[in-house]
């Protein structure tokens, strides 16, 4: 970890000192390898020439256009080569661009494109319709430019005022564009926060920081150059657009990509790109773990996993099902500076720190309320390490200059000011505050505990509900679930609340009960059941916590079937009578 560390260091200092950006990396790979293919798809194999050409035009239309340094250009467009191309042919002329969710539609998606104060704007054909939602609101002096698929050569009457990107693309140059001084540390994209907890944030990713992120997994999980990457994961987000992209756009290997996501396919995916690496995110993990068995599960060349949130609870499986030789798990937020890495398969663990040399990598835990997230602070007023296996908030000390150190933030300064704790272990220093609970065991091993504010109380016993997650989940068949705390009259703490995506009403609710009492402790288990016959996830496959937590457990308020959990045990269907049962302490928990 350490030797990985230093490589990293040493190439970040190196591009630094050479005042690279992105796109200078990028031109050193095509003229080393110009007809190697950068990024294939089921439609598209494009080669580093090609993605380069691309780029080009892009850059020099919208010179063309007038647009310099500093201007911002939103793109919404679903996985595919052009994506890549056309952010990165943006950052050659110093115009920095908002990386928009797909999923987006109406206030969510005007407000991303605010939100980063865009002066143009660039959509897919396949987001018209949601482009039109919103056009009568976006401000007057924003361009639009549709970029259409194949054999298409109009504009949509649904956007009269757009462009039509791709004949002022084609007839531009190919040669790269007019010489504009972009710098080391200038913004490249905005990458938005998943939005599970309210509208997105734009959080800025300079080029140092895109470095620093591509080349710390390339080097911590020891990737090569020759490796064929696989992710189905949306290139507008951290871990597709940076951890794995980067590994083509930065050392010039080869990544294959997927429009949209198939839990069937994964492994038959990496089997057609010859991939040796595969990326996923937790969610992903456990659909991919409850699909059929396959031919595909093992015939496959996949030498290493990689990604976060695998739960400790089906790694085992995930890995002697489908003969996986390594997991790489690793976390952090996009906008945060405490990032770390599992590189040596540990089950469950989501970083390592030297307990021998821990200064060499500045991130703590430190002792802080689980409801809140603020610190406990000394007589002092300073913040308080907490002891090995004791939960508390991370934390990454802030170097302004320094790529694995600054904190950039959001483009909105005031929720920047929420992410930054200050006179922490001395007075005068900051840090980064992640939200999240960690615990470190006695040799160093990160795992994660639960976000602030996700733990309730209950029984006199604190509950987190990632951990009952995972077991609800599994107990329902590895269905989509989330957890929450809720409030009940006449009672101390909340009570747990499982929402369980269930359209088909598969679930047996007595053998759901019992097996969960043998995973479960009482104060833990579920006091009531939603049984969701259709499910709103962000772009990272999160359910939407908070929309469900303020729709509560009414059954005149929600449609779906809501059932409470008896004293035997047993799930009985909330009835509006039973409910105001529930409201007048008849029926007690």
């Amino acid at each position: 970890a350490l030797w990985a560390y230093a490589k990293l260091l040493r190439y970040t200092k190196r591009h630094e000192r050479l005042n690279h950006t992105v796109a200078d990396v990028f031109e050193c790979n095509v003229r080393e390898t110009p007809d190697k293919l950068a990024v294939i798809s089921e439609t598209q194999q494009w080669t580093f020439r090609q993605v380069n050409e691309h780029a080009n035009r892009v850059a020099n239309v919208f010179q063309a256009q007038g647009y310099k340094k500093g201007d911002v250009v939103g793109l919404l467009l679903e996985n595919r080569a052009e994506y890549v191309a056309t952010w990165l042919g943006l950052s050659k002329i110093g115009v920095i661009t908002p990386l928009i969710n797909t999923n987006l539609r109406g206030p969510s998606l005007l407000h991303s494109i605010t939100v980063a104060h865009c002066n143009a704007f660039i959509y897919g054909e396949d987001f018209v319709e949601a482009v039109a939602e919103v056009s009568k609101d976006l401000p007057a002096e924003l361009l639009l430019f549709q970029y259409n698929n194949e054999n298409n050569n109009s504009t949509a009457d649904a956007v009269k005022t757009a462009k039509n990107l791709n004949k002022l693309l084609s007839a531009a140059s190919a040669s790269a564009p007019n010489k504009t001084q972009v710098n080391h540390h200038d913004k490249l994209v905005y990458i938005y926060t998943s939005g599970t907890t309210g509208l997105p944030k734009a959080a800025v990713i300079s080029h140092s920081r895109y470095l620093f992120i591509a080349a710390g997994i390339h080097y911590t999980m020891g990737f090569k150059d020759d490796d064929v990457f696989y992710t189905p994961l949306p290139l507008y987000h951290t871990a597709g657009g940076i951890m794995c992209m980067g590994q083509s756009v930065l050392f010039g290997s080869t990544v294959s990509i997927r429009k949209k996501f198939s839990a069937s396919n994964y492994f038959a995916d990496c089997a057609k790109f010859n991939a040796t690496v595969g990326q996923y995110i937790g969610e992903m993990a456990r659909y991919i773990l409850a699909t059929k068995a396959s031919p595909h599960d093992r015939a496959h060349r996949v030498r290493l996993v990689y990604g976060n949130g695998l739960r400790p609870q089906i790694w085992p499986q995930f890995v002697e099902r489908f003969n996986i030789g390594k997991v790489g798990e690793f976390y952090g937020a996009t906008e945060g500076n405490a990032n770390i890495m599992n590189h040596d398969n540990t089950v469950g663990a989501i970083g390592f720190v030297s307990r021998i040399l821990p200064k060499v990598y500045p991130i703590s835990i430190i002792r802080a309320d689980p409801d809140t997230g603020e610190p406990i602070r000394n007589s002092q007023g300073l913040c308080q390490l907490c002891e090995p296996n004791e939960p508390g908030v991370f934390i990454g000390k802030i170097v302004k200059g320094n790529p694995s150190r600054e904190f950039l933030g959001y483009v909105d300064a005031k929720a920047s000011a929420k992410k930054i704790v200050k006179d922490v272990f001395k007075h005068g220093d900051m840090a980064f505050i992640s939200g999240d609970l960690l615990v470190a065991d006695e040799k160093g091993y990160l795992y994660f505990k639960d976000r602030t504010g996700d733990t309730f109380r209950w029984k006199g016993e604190n509950v987190s509900t990632s951990e009952v997650e995972a077991q609800v989940s599994n107990v329902a068949g590895y269905k989509d679930t989330v957890v929450y705390g809720v409030t009940i009259p006449h009672t101390e703490g909340r009570a747990g609340m499982a929402a369980i995506y269930d359209p088909n009403r598969e679930l047996d609710l007595d053998d759901f009960a019992l097996n969960l009492a043998k995973v479960l402790p009482t104060y833990a288990r579920p006091q009531i059941i939603r049984l969701l016959t259709k499910v709103d996830l962000t772009g990272t496959f999160k359910l939407r916590k908070v929309d469900l937590q303020k729709e509560g457990y009414d059954p005149k308020v929600v449609s779906d079937a809501l059932y409470y959990q008896t004293a035997k045990g047993r799930y009985e269907l909330l009835t509006p009578a039973a409910y105001e049962q529930l409201q007048r302490n008849e029926i007690r928990f």
